[in-house]
């Protein structure tokens, strides 16, 4: 039997599809079960998917997996019963787009946050999801551009916001790209600077919003410096410290919230500036001064006050030195003055000193005498001294300023001192030059009754000429001469004498007060003229032939003895030692007036010779005695790398000795300010030996500056060093061994000293053996040496004593090698060297008298001084100096 086939009608079609769930790459399908049919088939792209649900639920679940993100497809699910299939239900449905990979945030400010994000393909429509005061907010973003950027605007300040971006195609969202970004936060409204010094700062401000984080940023150096605050009071409080004084900085301000800061408070502010460490008074005159100090920074001005003026001072672009005076000021006052420092409106501390105007010593009042001065100073200081070179002298308390006992026809600096704790103020400085010394004139007989001889003793003082005034008629006398034979009087009469002495000086003269005396001239030639000339010519010729018949021999002897003499006058020619007895006792006669005719012919000796280094004003004070000064073309110049006569200038001259033409160095005693030029001089010279013939300290005046140093501690003189290794003394002179060093090279020598003690000032010794056997002692050092240096001679002025002591070496010399002596020949070739050598004429008698002397020895032994060593070497201690 054949059975026909079954036929079945088709099932029904499904009635909707939902999509549970979409992702990039599948859609999840649901939808309700056909009458129970479990069986299903759903085409798209050219694939047909069979479905078959058996879970028993009343509804069919089914993920469509590997499909393209964002992409619509087309489905027909057809419902298959029997193996029939149902018409189809055609419907769309799309995949999720991909997600924006990656969102950066561009700028932040208090109301808004840019960001930006690359096109994910092709898609041009986003949504941007957040939170704004708990309601969502979407921002549906439309650009095609391949770098998307936004703008999310309307935002509130210093808040931190979760943002969802989503890309859109066919209508369906990405699953969306979460981040965060934050707003910025407020600025700080205002802030306040409290307070400032020269290294910080300190600043304030109200908090912001609770905010407790904050930044601040500037410049030092060039370099950024950030200062990172944390601070949640209502007001905060900073200090910016290690700072540059006197700088203007400029500060920015963060606020920072969800590591967000804003945009920033840009402020200034300064540091104070340093103060004035120093003012140097860099002038000080009688009605002004002037101030200068340092000041480092061109931008800082200074505030000056002073004898109630304030005045603003700005420093010149040239130079790092403030300079600023002020005048009109009161002599010899006390002025108190302050400099501040002034930058951006801050003053620094005060910087407080006080200086003393001069007095002017030139408009005082001063009255002088021979011996004092005294005047009225008005103005402040507390010290008055005079000097001349010696020890000053040193006025009582007060304004009334008086110097007595001053030694007359000296010239005097008189200095003011103002003294404090702090520092002396030289107050003034003047010359003032005193009276010369009054010459008291004694008169005796002289030429019977014609003439009369007028003598003073010398005083002590300076004066450049004396004036006598008798019978109408004016002399005028150098210093070096102390007696006039007057001719022209008349017998048994009396005559006034008048006597002054003049100092030349830079004003006016000085003019002593005159001294007035009466001369009586010899009446005894007008009693008995007469008769005593017979007599005495009839004795002459009795004497005369007497002579003449009995011993002839004295009358040729007595004319070689006249003639001897002449040959030993002021023409310098030296007398045979067989006839100085003769020719001393010549000058001898009439109260030794041939020594007075001898030794006045020396006076214009060397006179007309310049001495410009020593009268230059920088050297002035590098001399002693006004009047004594050094001869230009004999000085001895010191070393300098920059020759000039200011320089190079000492007190001393060569001198020439028997076999040499620089043999000696004569110079004067040191002063303290000279002591180093001193020793500087021995130095260059390579001196062996210094011959010192006076003591530091005679009759309480200062004639010589100890130059060496009184124990074995050694002294510093520039570059030398000086010490003392040994010392002996003797009743008549010490013997001192010295060592010098000079610091650049460490070479030393040793300088011998011989100190002749027992020689008064203007005055010579008691004897002539102590000084001929101390002679012979230096001379015996020079011998045994051999060295060519010259031999270094001083006493106080550096010509009366230490003359006498070269002429008297070199004299008893010349008498050894050529057994005849020229006195009067020598003091002049000295005299040509530097002037008043053989200050006096007590020294030059007295040198006439080392000769004869020498030539008679004690007990009438024939015996050589110059060459008995145990008469030179005292004891074995001095030999064992001199070895």
């Amino acid at each position: 039997m054949f059975l026909s086939p079954l036929c079945f009608s088709a099932p029904e079609n499904v009635v909707k599809v939902e999509v549970e769930a979409r992702n990039t790459s599948s859609l999840t399908l649901k939808w309700d079960k056909v009458n129970n049919i479990s069986t299903y088939k759903l085409e798209y792209d050219s694939v047909m998917m069979n479905i078959s649900d058996t879970s028993g639920e009343t509804f069919v679940q089914h993920v469509v997996p590997d499909l393209t993100a964002g992409t619509e497809y087309s489905f027909s699910l057809f419902t298959v019963l029997n193996e029939v299939s149902s018409s189809g239900l055609l419907f769309t449905e799309a995949t999720a787009p991909e997600n924006v990979e990656n969102v950066s945030v561009e700028t932040q400010n208090t109301s808004s946050i840019t960001i930006k994000w690359d096109k994910v393909n092709n898609i041009s429509t986003y949504k941007l999801q957040y939170k704004e005061n708990g309601e969502t907010v979407i921002n549906n973003i439309s650009n095609a551009d391949a770098v998307v950027q936004h703008v999310v605007s309307d935002l509130t300040a210093g808040t931190e916001y979760n943002f969802t971006l989503f890309t859109e195609a066919n209508g369906v969202n990405s699953s969306g790209l979460l981040f965060p970004a934050a707003t910025a936060p407020e600025n700080v409204n205002n802030v306040s600077v409290e307070t400032q010094s020269v290294n910080s700062i300190t600043i304030k401000w109200d908090n912001v919003n609770n905010i407790s984080i904050y930044k601040l940023q500037y410049e030092e150096n060039g370099d950024t410096v950030t200062n990172n605050i944390s601070n949640a009071d209502a007001v905060v409080q900073h200090v910016v410290s290690d700072l540059t004084a006197g700088t203007e900085y400029s500060f920015t301000l963060f606020t920072e919230a969800n590591g967000v800061k804003s945009s920033g408070l840009l402020f200034s502010a300064a540091t104070v500036p340093l103060s004035v460490t120093s003012v140097r008074v860099s002038e000080r005159l009688v009605d002004r001064v002037t101030l200068q100090w340092e000041n480092p920074n061109k931008a800082w001005k200074h505030n000056l006050s002073i004898n109630d003026t304030n005045a603003s001072i700005t420093q010149e672009e040239t130079t790092n030195v403030v300079s600023y005076f002020i005048s009109n000021l009161k002599p010899g006052t006390m002025y108190e003055f302050s400099v501040i420092t002034v930058f951006s409106g801050l003053n620094s501390s005060a910087y407080v000193d006080h200086t003393v105007t001069q007095i002017n010593c030139s408009a005082v009042s001063w009255s002088v005498t021979n011996s004092s001065i005294q005047g009225t100073v008005e103005g402040l200081f507390s010290k008055a001294t005079a000097s001349n070179g010696s020890e000053p002298l040193i006025s009582p308390e007060g304004k009334n300023v008086t110097f007595s006992d001053l030694f007359p026809g000296a010239t005097y600096n008189i200095s003011l001192l103002y003294e404090t704790s702090s520092a002396p103020y030289p107050q003034c400085l003047i010359e003032i030059p005193i009276i010369p010394p009054s010459l008291a004139p004694l008169c005796s007989y002289w030429g019977s009754g014609y003439s009369a001889q007028i003598k003073w003793v010398e005083p002590d003082g300076v004066w450049t000429t004396a004036e006598l005034s008798i019978s109408g008629k004016t002399f005028t006398l150098n210093p070096n001469e102390n007696r006039l034979i007057v001719d022209g009087l008349q017998p048994a009469k009396k005559y006034k004498v008048s006597v002054i002495s003049r100092l030349e000086t830079k004003a006016d003269p000085l003019i002593s007060e005159p001294s007035i005396s009466f001369c009586s001239t010899d009446n005894r030639g007008v009693i008995g003229g007469s008769l005593v000339g017979v007599l005495l010519f009839a004795v002459l010729i009795c004497v005369v032939v007497f002579l003449f018949l009995k011993k002839p021999d004295i009358i040729r002897r007595k004319k070689s003895f006249l003639s001897g003499s002449r040959t030993s006058d002021s023409k310098g020619k030296i007398v045979p030692v067989t006839k100085f007895p003769d020719h001393y006792r010549q000058l001898s006669l009439d109260e030794n007036r041939g020594f007075s005719q001898e030794y006045e012919s020396l006076a214009p000796a060397g006179t007309h010779q310049t001495q410009k280094a020593a009268t230059l004003p920088e050297n002035k004070g590098k001399n002693r005695f006004t009047n004594i000064l050094p001869y230009d073309w004999s000085r001895v110049k010191l070393n300098t790398s920059n020759p000039n006569n200011t320089m190079d200038y000492i007190n001393a001259n060569y001198l020439p000795g028997y076999s040499s033409s620089k043999e000696y160095i004569a110079c004067q005693g040191p002063l303290p300010n000279t002591v180093g030029d001193f020793w500087r001089m021995v130095w260059e010279q390579k001196v062996k030996r210094i011959v010192m013939v006076t003591n530091c300290v005679e009759a309480g005046r200062t004639k010589c500056e100890q130059y060496w140093p009184e124990d074995r501690s050694p002294g510093s003189h520039g570059e030398l060093i000086v010490s003392k290794t040994s010392e002996e003394r003797e009743s008549n002179w010490v013997l001192r061994e010295f060592k010098v060093k000079h610091m650049k090279d460490s070479e030393e020598r040793t300088v011998n000293h011989f100190h002749f003690t027992a020689w008064p000032d203007h005055g010579v010794p008691q004897g002539t053996e102590v000084l001929i056997r101390f002679r012979g002692l230096v001379r015996k050092h020079i011998d045994s040496e051999g060295s060519k240096a010259p031999t270094v001679v001083h006493c106080s002025a550096g010509v009366g004593r230490t003359g006498t002591i070269i002429a008297l070496d070199v004299l008893l010399q010349q008498l050894q090698h050529e057994q005849a002596v020229g006195i009067n020949s020598f003091v002049y070739k000295m005299r040509q060297h530097r002037s008043h050598m053989v200050q006096t004429e007590s020294q030059y008698v007295f040198l006439h008298q080392c000769i004869m002397d020498s030539l008679q020895p004690p007990g009438g032994q024939e015996e050589n001084v110059y060459e008995n060593d145990d008469l030179i070497y005292v004891n074995a201690t001095a030999l064992r100096q001199l070895r």
